[in-house]
């Protein structure tokens, strides 16, 4: 038996158990708080964004983290992706109104964070 892995499923119709690995409920938060899902919820809460925009209001990703981020949020049903058939083809990404309600809670819990930042800064 290897330890810490759990092999118990969680059957259809019980409630999610986030504390068992297979449970979805546990991915999607594992997802959203990704050094980066973070980021890219905070990003998109006020406008839809095309992947260059997000890259650069994201300072420190990568274009392959981003790719990486974005498709596991897409997965997960919190973003929405628009692909425009241009030469370069032009992505675009929105919350869906899932992703709007789990980020509700990033985006107060940011706003917190840097209103008593600011009441700290002696400058």
């Amino acid at each position: 038996m290897t330890e810490g892995v759990q092999h118990r499923r969680v059957e259809t119709g019980e409630r999610y158990d986030v504390f068992h690995t297979d449970c979805l409920a546990r991915d999607v938060v594992d997802h959203v708080t990704s050094r980066w899902g973070v980021w890219v919820l905070i990003s998109l809460r006020r406008n839809d964004l095309r992947f260059y925009e997000l890259r650069e209001s994201i300072r420190g990703i990568s274009e392959k983290m981003l790719a990486q981020t974005l498709r596991a949020l897409v997965e997960d049903g919190l973003v929405w992706r628009k692909v425009e058939p241009t030469t370069p083809p032009q992505v675009t990404y929105g919350l869906t109104e899932f992703g709007r309600d789990v980020g509700e809670p990033l985006t107060e819990l940011f706003d917190r964070i840097t209103r008593r930042l600011s009441a700290l800064d002696p400058a």
